[in-house]
């Protein structure tokens, strides 16, 4: 992750700029108001995500309620200095029609945030992206390892908890009734777990 630019950026400031014509196509986050490119992610990241999206997507259905995000979507972290993230995957709890959406980042508070980690992340940003999802209020954060095909479960006030493949994931306190095999973020239809 290289940093963009000297001068200190707003959110709003922030979005004008990564919305520019010569910006398209890039990944940029906001981070104590400067410019932070992300550069884009590998095929099992990309994956990855999908899995999940598409369990915490059954999830949502079954319940009737609540939406997720995907595709880096804008989350506003701290308005002062500026801290806009992108979030691989975000479960929002709430009913929304589509029309009531933001057509730019969202100011909710997320139920579940995941991320999961590609090879060119570096540990000390990953922690501090954590850190500053937790102080947001963000109530469950998941980073998942597809190297080590392990999920790091994050609460406020609680210890991490590292859950290995055969171990079963839940949703805590936080999304009722949602239990999977950990295995199953990391296994595509007609494969085995080995594979």
């Amino acid at each position: 992750m290289a940093s963009v630019g000297t001068s200190l950026l707003s959110v709003e400031e922030f979005w004008e700029w990564a919305s520019r014509p010569e910006n398209q196509g890039q990944l940029f986050e906001l981070d104590e108001g400067r410019v932070v490119e992300m550069p884009p992610p590998g095929e099992l990241h990309g994956v990855v995500c999908f899995l999940i999206t598409h369990l915490l997507g059954h999830y949502v259905f079954q319940r009737g309620k609540g939406y997720v995000c995907t595709n880096d979507t804008g989350l506003l972290i701290k308005r002062k200095p500026g801290i806009l993230r992108g979030p691989d995957i975000m479960l929002f709890d709430e009913s929304r029609p589509l029309s009531k959406l933001s057509r730019k980042y969202t100011d909710k508070v997320p139920k579940l945030v995941v991320e999961v980690l590609s090879a060119t992340d570096q540990m000390a940003q990953v922690n501090r992206r954590i850190s500053q999802y937790l102080k947001r209020g963000i109530p469950l954060v998941w980073l998942v390892d597809p190297e080590t095909r392990t999920v790091t479960v994050y609460q406020p006030g609680t210890d991490l908890k590292v859950l290995q493949e055969t171990d079963e994931i839940t949703g805590e306190d936080v999304l009722p009734k949602f239990r999977r095999r950990v295995g199953e973020f990391f296994t595509l239809p007609g494969s085995t777990k080995s594979q």
